[in-house]
């Protein structure tokens, strides 16, 4: 039986109301939507998985790479997975976003782990000596608060698939029932990514995504703006 504190500071740290600012953002699906590509709830759904795939080999494995350096006190690992995953990242909306979203989280977790690697990690932010990505902060608060990284895994990718999802439903002709017939059908694969995302090393990252990057080229010229990306 998993612990049921554990659970619950699981359910804290994945519902869409948990304070780090995921509501301001739709994961380029703003402009998706804006441009006629995602456009009803087959589109919606074709993009959101890829937005999942995406991440989980990106994101993902900067995430365990950082929980992993939590567990055994590596502050220097944790570093080192917030500077990969940024250097990853093309464009400066994504940087935007991870590293608004992680130093949020960054500042919770100091209240809610004083005693871990947390504090060190937001001076190191906050000096401008690291970026402070989302992923890691993830990795950060999940390995103080006892969680599996299976289920750190599971969280980042209801996260990424989730903020597609809330976005869609002020922006794309879909209904609730849609997204969650998505939602339910992306959780059936979960668990054999999760098996290939944690064999993976910082270098092995990769994504091609390239619609992502041309749609948030799109956005930072255009008028169009419910949310910050």
């Amino acid at each position: 039986m998993p612990d049921m504190s554990a659970v619950m500071k699981l359910l804290q740290f994945t519902d869409s109301t948990f304070p780090v600012g995921t509501f301001s953002f739709s994961n380029g699906l703003e402009t998706a939507s804006f441009e006629h590509i995602v456009h009803d709830a087959q589109t919606l759904g074709e993009f959101a998985e890829a937005q999942a795939l995406q991440a989980a080999f990106s994101d993902g494995v900067a995430a365990l790479a950082s929980y992993r350096a939590a567990l055994n006190g590596n502050l220097d690992g944790i570093l080192a997975a917030d500077k990969a995953l940024m250097d990853f990242k093309m464009n400066d909306e994504a940087r935007q976003m991870l590293s608004r979203m992680g130093k949020k989280l960054a500042e919770l977790a100091v209240r809610l782990f004083p005693e871990s690697l947390a504090g060190a990690w937001l001076d190191k932010i906050v000096a401008g000596e690291t970026p402070g990505s989302y992923p890691v902060a993830q990795g950060i608060a999940f390995a103080a608060a006892g969680i599996s990284e299976r289920d750190l895994f599971c969280s980042h990718q209801y996260g990424v698939v989730n903020m597609v999802l809330g976005a869609a439903l002020r922006c794309v002709r879909v209904s609730h029932y849609d997204t969650q017939e998505i939602l339910f059908r992306m959780s059936d694969r979960i668990s054999g990514l999760y098996e290939e995302v944690a064999e993976m090393e910082l270098d092995d990252m990769h994504a091609f995504f390239p619609i992502l990057d041309i749609l948030a080229s799109l956005h930072e010229k255009g008028n169009m703006r419910m949310f910050m990306n």
